[in-house]
């Protein structure tokens, strides 16, 4: 399996500070989204150290035994550990927290994991699937059918999150396989994105270019999903990485 794969981050209109970290290993092994909170200095030191940790979490752990499910879970755990002792040895940032979502491509099977809002999708031909499920008050109340869709995106409530890395109570590391094929597009993101953009104008920006005919294509969809969202207000920092799985 063949990837081609660019990331692309941008501050946004209104804010003063990027929060968002990103990563992407250069053998195309993993691919990493942060988004932290907590004011500026401490969101941004928070994605910043969970990015790092699962990034060597990974790295250093990926030739073990141990089976892809655990090993994410693994490293997101030692990023929420590390959070959490950065913020004993810094009580000016004892409320900062970073939402993360990683896809990784690891035999026999591709895994993605993530906690809070970042997320995954799928470009399959024309439809544009959301694989990963948000961690919010909101995306629980539109599973208990309490909120509609439409009643979600604009819920004032729509960014409290109900579990993020760096607190005690972390909660559960969302795990799936993911269900990969030739010529399918994948998408990590932050909200920064998803707050301005509907899932069908990030579908039509896809379409601008054959990316699995030429690299750069890969790194233009990420600059021209970034701008889009600036257009659109831009209200957060906005973080992309796309991935085009060839044969």
């Amino acid at each position: 399996m063949e990837l081609k794969f660019a990331g692309n981050t941008d501050t946004g209109i209104i804010r003063s500070v990027n929060q968002d970290s990103y990563y992407i290993d250069p053998e195309g092994r993993f691919f990493i989204v942060a988004d932290g909170m907590g004011g500026h200095a401490g969101g941004e030191e928070a994605s910043k150290i969970a990015t790092e940790v699962i990034k060597t979490y990974l790295d250093s752990h990926w030739q073990d035994t141990i089976e892809s499910p655990q090993l994410l879970e693994d490293a997101f755990i030692q990023a929420n550990e590390a959070i959490i002792i950065d913020q004993e040895k810094h009580p000016e940032r004892s409320d900062m927290g970073t939402t993360a979502v990683v896809a990784i491509f690891r035999e026999p099977q591709p895994w993605c994991a993530n906690v809070g809002d970042s997320r995954l999708y799928r470009l399959r031909g024309q439809e544009l699937a959301q694989i990963t499920e948000d961690q919010t008050w909101v995306a629980q109340a539109v599973r208990q059918n309490a909120l509609t869709s439409d009643q979600a995106r604009v819920h004032p409530w729509r960014h409290v999150l109900s579990q993020c890395l760096g607190r005690e109570d972390m909660g559960r590391v969302d795990l799936l396989s993911l269900d990969v094929q030739p010529g399918d597009r994948l998408l990590l993101c932050s909200d920064g994105l998803t707050e301005e953009l509907s899932d069908e104008k990030i579908s039509s920006i896809f379409e601008i270019a054959p990316i699995l005919s030429y690299g750069d294509a890969c790194a233009d969809i990420a600059e021209k999903l970034v701008n889009a969202a600036k257009e659109e207000g831009g209200r957060d920092n906005i973080t992309v990485i796309i991935v085009a799985v060839d044969s």
